[in-house]
């Protein structure tokens, strides 16, 4: 489920309102009984009622739609609550005309009924900018202009009510079209204009078929606002609107959300290749009995950019790699792959960590334009002594914790990120572990897991909790320290990717005959 629970909860909230409405509609209807209505009156009033429930077919479908595809539409529902308030206040307006005592009413809804006029239009406008992408100086100065238009737009309408110069209701409860009655058109008719131009100038953007649908929305309503104007007595407009929303919908919406599951495809498959080429087998050398280790991965979004690796260089040299590229999605993942098949290439070639960092940073500044970095942390262990040297581009700081003893941060001088500066050397620190000594990498995700007040989990309550379970071996440390991380989040979504590795050493085989 896309959505969430506030945003189902206001969901719900207009399905009620648009089926009440429709129920109300109808139930005015009977109450003001058919035999007291003009004819064009009836003809107005089912046009409206067909509208709404055109309407509330469409939202109940749209709302499946982005239920199911995660399509955002936003002006495309404020787009159909404009029209679907419009049918409702055009329906209300046709019942109480004629009547006296309801003349205060009859001009506050056809006031309201106005000022969905404008609203309309311009959240058309948005919408197309968001299906075309249009994005540029251009549509964004227009869209400016035209929020301010908006803004004046509605105030004359306001000002109606004192002035009549749009229209006048008069004692006897009877609407009346006032002499400036066509300005009130102008606002739509200018920014459905800029439309079509918007239309015509990103064509290329856009198949044959999703223009004509969209000029279709603009020439129908114009249409039959031009025939409302001639002919007295009707008012078509948003029924017409309703109508060629529903076959909008149909051709744009349902493409787009094909679209979207096809891209959900290749995204599933792309997480798939991400996890293939990640070790994920464990433990990853059961014959090996100097070490026990553990690690995993938990992207914030169906891909990441962060990675580890271990591997073993010979057979007395396992490798250990952990790292977090900046950005997400796609572009990170692909950026990821890229370095850790060179570390793991380097490293392999034999190069000391700093030398396959600074390799690595000069094979990824080569032609570099995605303007992407990498912290790394990079170590390899000699496993007949515990003796090991590491390697910190700009990662978190590890941890360790002796056997017997606490976990505790292994603070040093870190050098910068790889892909960052070219022609930099990285330092090497050496280390040496004891049997039964604990080695805890991760990346920033871990003390940057944040909770619905904003606060982080933090170095020092990760350090808390790796204590509160200092007895468990890793294969169990790390999933109970993911746990502890879930229960501080809540509810809140994953912003950064959360990656773990741990190394248990147990020492060499002679060493503890």
């Amino acid at each position: 489920m896309y959505l969430s629970k506030k945003r189902k909860i206001q969901t719900i909230m207009t399905g009620v309102v648009y089926l009440f409405l429709v129920i109300v509609g109808i139930y005015l209807v009977w109450l003001k009984k058919l035999d007291c209505l003009y004819p064009s009156y009836l003809i107005n009033i089912s046009v409206d009622l067909f509208g709404m429930l055109l309407g509330y077919v469409l939202f109940i479908c749209s709302l499946i739609d982005v239920q199911r595809t995660g399509a955002r539409q936003r002006y495309f529902f404020y787009l159909l609550n404009v029209t679907y308030t419009g049918l409702f206040l055009d329906l209300l307006a046709w019942l109480v005309n004629g009547v006296a005592r309801l003349r205060l009413v009859n001009l506050c809804v056809n006031t309201l009924y106005f000022i969905c006029m404008p609203l309309e239009v311009f959240f058309f406008w948005r919408y197309v900018r968001s299906v075309i992408k249009a994005d540029g100086k251009t549509e964004q100065y227009i869209t400016y202009v035209m929020k301010w238009g908006l803004i004046f737009s509605l105030i004359t309408r306001g000002m109606n009510l004192f002035t009549g110069m749009y229209f006048s209701v008069g004692a006897d409860g009877v609407y009346t079209r006032g002499d400036k009655y066509y300005v009130s058109m102008l606002y739509a008719f200018f920014l459905s204009a800029a439309t079509i131009v918007l239309l015509i100038r990103k064509r290329k953007k856009l198949e044959r078929y999703k223009r004509v649908i969209l000029l279709l929305y603009i020439i129908m309503p114009t249409v039959a606002g031009v025939f409302t104007m001639a002919v007295y007595g009707l008012s078509i407009s948003y029924g017409v609107i309703m109508l060629v929303m529903l076959l909008m919908y149909c051709v744009l919406n349902i493409d787009q959300g094909r679209q979207k599951v096809a891209a959900d495809r290749e995204l599933a498959m792309a997480t798939a290749i991400q996890e293939g080429i990640l070790p994920h087998v464990f433990p990853p050398f059961p014959e090996r009995p100097e070490f026990e280790l553990y690690a995993s991965m938990h992207p914030a979004k169906e891909v990441g950019g962060d990675f580890y690796d271990f591997f073993l260089t010979d057979d007395d040299h396992l490798a250990l790699v952990i790292a977090d590229v900046s950005g997400k999605g796609v572009p990170a993942a692909l950026f990821m792959m890229v370095t850790k098949v060179l570390l793991k290439n380097r490293l392999a070639d034999g190069d000391s960590p700093g030398k396959a960092l600074e390799n690595v940073n000069r094979q990824l500044l080569e032609g570099e334009q995605a303007e992407m970095f990498v912290t790394v942390w990079i170590a390899v262990l000699e496993l007949s002594t515990g003796k090991g040297i590491a390697a910190n581009a700009g990662h978190e700081h590890p941890v360790l914790k002796r056997a017997g003893g606490e976990y505790e941060l292994v603070q040093y001088r870190h050098s910068p990120a790889v892909a960052t500066i070219e022609g930099i050397r990285f330092r090497e620190h050496e280390f040496e572990m004891q049997p039964g000594d604990t080695l805890f990498v991760y990346t920033d995700g871990v003390p940057e897991a944040t909770n619905k007040s904003d606060e982080l989990f933090g170095t020092e309550r990760m350090l808390e909790a790796l204590n509160r379970h200092s007895d468990m071996d890793v294969t169990s440390l790390l999933p109970a320290l993911e746990q502890e991380i879930a229960l501080f989040v809540g509810e809140e979504p994953q912003f950064d990717d959360i990656t773990m590795l741990g190394l248990k050493y147990l020492g060499s085989v002679k060493g503890t005959e």
